[in-house]
C-alpha cells in the first residue's frame, strides 16, 4: 500500500511527486515507456513570467529562484539561460500592446527601428511597437525532468511506465487502482494525467471538469546565412498570433494555435503549418527554403485557462494536478510545491505568498460553486 500514487509522469506529475516524496511512500504511473513524452517533451521550452492570466504569472514567478538556483545535486547544467522576450504588435494592434503595458509596468517599450535592430530579419514598417521583458530565457526540460526524477528516486519513490490505469475504485478509506495485472493502493490518488485528466476521472467515476486538450504546432527552419541568431528574442505576437525564437541554430516557429483535439498521441497538421508559414512571412524577409522539423503537442486548458490544483470537491481522497496549458514547465516547481502544501497540509513561509495567494484560484471546487 503506497500514501499517494500520481498518474501521470509528465513535468507536473513528476515534480509533485519528487516533493511529496520527501514525507511519503509514492508510486509514480505512466502509461509511455518514459516519463515527459507528450506535452513536456514537446514544450516550447520557454520561461515567461509576464505570459498568460495573473495566476499563472504568479506560480510561474513563484518558480524562478528554483530555476535560478536549483538545490545542490539537482543538475549539472543550468535549468534557466536569459532570453529577452518580445511582444509585437501592428498599428492596428496598438490596443494590444497598451493594455499589456498597463497590466506590465516593468515592460520596456521598443519603437519600430528598435524592433528591427534587435531582429534585422523583421521588415521596416511592418511592426509598429513592442514590449520588450528582460527576464525571461530558455529552459532546459530534459534538465528539469532528469533532475526531478533522480530527487525522486533518492526519496525512494517508486516509478513504473507502460503502466495503463484500467479502473479506479474508492473501498474503505483506499483508492484501488487497477492496473491490469495487479491492483495497487492508496489513501489519495493525484491525477496528473494532462490531456487524459478527464478521462482518469471517468474512470474514477469522478465528474470531469471540462478540460479541453488543444493542439499547438511547431516548426524548425534554417537560420538566414552568415547572421549570428544566438541572442534573438523570443518574438511573440501581442495577440498570440504566432511566436519564433533561436533554437540550437535553427528557428522555432509556432502559429501558436489552440485547435481542440480529443487526448492523443498529437501530430502537425499541414494547414497549421502553412498558417505559420503565413504569419512568420508577413512581418519578416527571409527566403524559406524546407522545413527542417515539424511536430506538435497538446496543450490541456481547464474551462476559464486556469490551473487546477486540489482536492476534488466530492471525490474523496481524489487530487487534481491538471489544466496547466502550455505553462506547465515554467510554473512547475511553483505548483509542486504548492500541490505538497494541499496534500501534506505542510506549513508555508512567508516567502510563499505566492502559494498562498493561488490556492482558490486553481481550486477545482471552483467549478462547482
Amino acid at each position: 500500500m503506497y500514501d499517494i500514487i500520481v498518474i501521470g509522469a509528465g513535468i507536473a506529475g513528476v515534480s509533485a511527486a519528487a516533493e511529496l516524496a520527501a514525507d511519503a511512500k509514492v508510486l509514480l504511473l505512466e502509461l509511455e515507456a518514459r516519463p515527459g513524452m507528450h506535452a513536456t517533451g514537446r514544450s516550447a521550452a520557454y520561461y515567461a513570467p509576464t505570459y498568460g492570466n495573473a495566476v499563472v504569472q504568479n506560480l510561474t514567478a513563484a518558480s524562478e529562484s528554483f530555476f535560478r538556483r536549483p538545490p545542490a545535486g539537482f543538475t549539472d547544467n543550468p535549468l534557466l539561460r536569459p532570453r529577452d522576450a518580445l511582444f509585437v504588435g501592428t498599428p492596428v494592434q496598438a490596443l494590444s500592446i497598451a493594455e499589456m503595458q498597463a497590466e506590465n509596468p516593468s515592460l520596456i517599450a521598443m519603437s519600430a527601428e528598435d524592433l528591427v535592430r534587435r531582429v534585422p530579419i523583421v521588415k521596416p514598417g511592418v511592426l509598429a511597437q513592442g514590449l520588450l521583458d528582460p527576464v525571461g530565457g530558455d529552459l532546459d526540460v530534459d534538465a528539469i525532468l532528469q533532475g526531478y526524477l533522480r530527487l525522486y528516486q533518492q526519496r525512494d519513490g517508486e516509478l513504473r511506465t507502460r503502466s495503463g490505469v484500467k479502473g479506479l475504485r474508492y473501498h474503505e478509506g483506499l483508492w484501488h487502482v487497477d492496473l491490469g495485472a495487479e491492483t495497487v493502493t492508496a489513501a489519495i490518488v493525484v491525477n496528473a494525467a494532462g490531456a487524459w485528466a478527464d478521462s482518469v476521472a471517468a474512470l474514477a467515476a469522478v465528474k470531469p471538469l471540462g478540460l479541453v486538450p488543444k493542439r499547438r504546432t511547431a516548426i524548425l527552419l534554417k537560420a538566414p546565412p552568415s547572421v549570428d541568431i544566438a541572442d534573438w528574442p523570443l518574438l511573440i505576437d501581442v495577440d498570440e498570433q504566432f511566436y519564433f525564437k533561436p533554437d540550437a541554430g535553427q528557428i522555432l516557429l509556432s502559429p501558436a494555435d489552440e485547435t481542440p483535439s480529443v487526448p492523443c498521441d498529437a501530430q502537425a497538421d499541414e494547414l497549421d503549418i502553412a498558417v505559420a508559414m503565413d504569419r512568420f512571412l508577413r512581418v519578416v524577409d527571409l527566403d524559406v527554403q524546407s522545413i527542417n522539423h515539424r511536430w506538435a503537442g497538446l496543450r490541456t486548458f481547464a474551462p476559464d485557462k486556469t490551473f487546477v490544483v486540489g482536492f476534488d470537491g466530492q471525490a474523496k481522497g481524489f487530487f487534481w494536478l491538471a489544466g496547466q496549458g502550455g505553462y506547465g514547465v515554467q510554473s512547475a516547481p511553483g505548483m509542486a510545491n504548492l500541490a505538497r502544501h494541499l496534500l501534506l497540509k505542510t506549513t508555508l513561509s512567508a516567502a510563499d505568498k505566492r502559494l498562498r495567494d493561488s490556492v482558490e484560484a486553481v481550486a477545482p471546487t471552483r467549478f462547482s460553486t
